[in-house]
């Protein structure tokens, strides 16, 4: 199984999930995947629509914002208001998780939800360094 790795009560984020995984997700009580890896980055990587499927015959909901690089204003906009009309806790996830936490961040900062110490506590916690967000 690929590690969940939560950062807030309400938000976790993974490296890249398989269809077997979506079934874990929904047992530890998640309600939503974003996913927030384009499809073909890597060859082996399961196709969106297969995770989403999954996540649909498991009764989760699903959005896919898939972020190439750093993500833009609108791609941190979605997964904010994604998140925040979910019903319950959110596992995003892309090839490592890092493009999911930075873009989760970047949300947080803008609505003054948390402050940057804060984020970059959260992150390192998860795994992740969000320093350089701060900078």
């Amino acid at each position: 199984m690929t590690p969940f790795r939560q950062v807030t009560d309400q938000f976790s984020t993974s490296p890249q999930i398989s269809e077997a995984d979506v079934a874990e997700a929904a047992a530890q009580g998640f309600v939503l995947i974003i996913n927030n890896r384009p499809d073909g980055e890597d060859p082996a990587q399961p196709p969106g629509a297969a995770i989403e499927a999954a996540a649909h015959a498991a009764g989760l909901d699903y959005v896919a914002i898939p972020v190439r690089g750093g993500p833009t204003h609108e791609q941190v906009a979605a997964v904010r208001e994604a998140i925040d009309q979910a019903d319950g806790p959110v596992l995003a996830y892309c090839r490592s998780g890092t493009r999911s936490i930075v873009t989760w961040a970047l949300g947080q900062a803008q609505a003054g939800t948390m402050e940057p110490d804060q984020l970059v506590t959260l992150g390192a916690a998860a795994g992740y360094d969000l320093s350089g967000l701060v900078g």
